[in-house]
């Protein structure tokens, strides 16, 4: 049976706040705890108002701290944006509190618009647009204490230097993602719900690419993606309309607090917009939980993918872990 997890942005709904947001996703997590879902990750996003989840680091010890066995992790660390030696001094002290229960995902994006970014990175001394690979290698030396004789930072240790890092996950949405993972021994988690290359194809290239490391000697295989799951086809319809007229605000530049059903319905779309709604859907899994299921079903026997993420983008927080709920039982 594939496992289930659980992507949480930390949503913020029209008339809420963002305070109220990472208390729901503390809530959220304890009830994916007690559902049986594998592990529980949170994102890093910066300067967008749907969006609370902007220290994941942080969150990720809230949430352990709140739960019982589930993983929690970062989905992810946005590694451009942070020193390796910071990443992985936390991620230890992560490691520490909570023994085998942390997850270390690393995005190559920088989770934000370009001015935020450049904030962000601006006292770094960044010269190329992508360091990613550079950031990894010294985050693995730091690990490995793999530095060449003579390097400045060979005798630098993270500390607490008596802890392993956590397992390492790559996130991506591209070829070139897919076959990065496999290159540097990571676990790989595709971002199916934004993603314009095939999911199929992209697992296949990572498991052909994939060689042994020490965060992992087999290629592990983690499918994102976006369900909306309510008792009936029609109310899972009703909820997915926040998604649609998030995704079409977000197309023109709007990054505004997720809107209710009732506002997202009377929306007027435009012929372009609904189109683009429309093939956004096909990415979705919205409807009861036999429809959620066989929809499902369907991406894991095309990617073979070892676990589903799932993530929930909806105004009510109440419908979100209902969502949840509906789709625990269908894959225990």
């Amino acid at each position: 049976m594939t496992a289930l997890s659980v992507l949480d942005l930390s949503p913020v709904a029209a008339g809420s706040t963002g305070a109220q947001a990472l208390r729901n996703s503390i809530d959220l997590a304890q009830l994916a705890d007690k559902l049986g879902y594998v592990r529980y990750w949170v994102a890093e996003h910066h300067n967008m108002p749907m969006i609370a989840s902007s220290a994941p680091d942080i969150m990720i010890g809230q949430i352990a701290a709140a739960t019982q066995r589930i993983r929690v992790g970062s989905g992810g660390v946005m590694l451009p944006n942070h020193a390796p030696l910071t990443v992985a001094e936390r991620f230890k002290v992560l490691e520490a509190l909570f023994p085998d229960r942390i997850d270390l995902g690393l995005g190559r994006a920088p989770g934000t618009d370009q001015v935020t970014s450049y904030m962000l990175r601006r006292r770094q001394n960044v010269t190329e647009e992508d360091d990613f690979l550079d950031r990894f290698s010294e985050l693995m030396a730091l690990e490995t204490r793999q530095f060449p004789e003579g390097h400045p930072f060979q005798k630098v240790r993270a500390m607490p230097d008596d802890v392993k890092l956590p397992p390492i996950f790559l996130l991506g949405s591209s070829d070139y993602s897919a076959q990065l993972a496999g290159q540097i021994g990571a676990a790989f988690a595709f971002a199916h719900h934004f993603a314009t290359f095939p999911a199929d194809e992209a697992m296949r290239l990572y498991r052909e690419s994939f060689k042994p490391s020490v965060s992992h000697d087999k290629p592990y295989a983690i499918l994102g993606t976006h369900v909306v799951c309510a008792d009936t086809d029609e109310e899972a319809d009703r909820l997915a309309s926040t998604v649609d007229l998030n995704l079409t605000r977000r197309n023109k530049g709007e990054f505004l607090p997720l809107a209710s059903p009732e506002e997202s319905l009377a929306y007027q779309y435009s012929p372009a917009e609904r189109a683009r709604v429309a093939q956004n859907r096909t990415k979705l899994s919205v409807g009861s939980p036999a429809t959620v299921k066989a929809k499902l079903d369907e991406l894991i026997a095309a990617t073979k993918a070892d676990e589903v993420m799932v993530t929930t983008m909806i105004y009510d927080h109440q419908a979100r872990r209902h969502s949840y709920e509906l789709l625990a039982p269908l894959f225990a």
